[in-house]
């Protein structure tokens, strides 16, 4: 059976930072806007920084949606699935916000995670406060081996210098804007602190 929490307790924040995936979900307000949900999972890249705070570096690589509808509405879903171990899902429910190269709480906030989190292709930091948290039994989710993370994408964004990176935004598709139209990453990004 479910059970909703006041806060992050403990066991469930013992629980997402063991974790070696989680995923993000987010959508437009437009009816016909498209959903979006997100793996993600470098290590380290991921903090719970208080009971209802957690925050998690957001690298290039892929659209931009996800910062696109935190702008728009700020509602967002974290999830965690153990494939390990005992059965259990965690969700936050809650609102988010991106925290741009800019922002006066970027520099702050990026020493709160392993300084070997950070990378190459760091774009922004991603910000959730907490409304709802919640875990369930994950008896139906399959029992799986986490063999390590991959490195192809710190490699590939190792490659590149800032200018290079800059070049790599602009020019790809659903970064600047996302697939439905919203604004999403700044462009030109601003430089790091």
């Amino acid at each position: 059976m479910g059970k909703q929490y006041e806060h992050i307790v403990p066991r469930l924040r013992e629980f997402i930072e063991r974790q070696p995936v989680y995923f993000v979900a987010t959508a437009p307000l437009s009816a016909d806007g498209r959903v979006n949900v997100s793996p993600k999972g470098r290590s380290g890249t991921l903090v719970v920084i208080d009971e209802l705070t957690l925050a998690y570096l957001d690298f290039g690589g892929s659209t931009a949606e996800t910062i696109a509808h935190l702008r728009e509405n700020g509602r967002i879903t974290l999830m965690w699935t153990a494939f390990e171990g005992p059965p259990n899902v965690v969700r936050v429910h809650g609102r988010g916000e991106p925290v741009f190269r800019d922002d006066p709480r970027f520099a702050d906030l990026l020493g709160r995670f392993d300084p070997s989190a950070d990378g190459s292709g760091l774009r922004a930091i991603v910000l959730v406060h907490a409304e709802r948290v919640s875990d369930s039994c994950g008896f139906a989710v399959p029992l799986m081996d986490y063999q390590g993370d991959r490195d192809l994408h710190a490699q590939y964004f190792d490659r590149k210098d800032e200018e290079e990176f800059n070049a790599y935004c602009e020019r790809k598709e659903y970064i600047g804007t996302s697939i439905d139209g919203l604004p999403a990453l700044p462009l030109p990004l601003p430089p790091r602190p």
